[in-house]
């Protein structure tokens, strides 16, 4: 049996890439949530 190794990885970001994680993540969000309503209204 093959045994598999696992690593743990702590990330340390700066207030800069919180900024951008977040704003990153927000973008993402609502044009998921715009494209989902485009595609609700076309099958309607």
């Amino acid at each position: 049996m093959k045994q598999l190794k696992t690593y743990k990885f702590r990330i340390y970001i700066r207030d800069e890439q919180k900024i951008f994680f977040i704003k990153t993540f927000v973008c993402i969000c609502i044009s998921y949530k715009l494209i989902l309503n485009n595609k609700i209204k076309v099958r309607e």
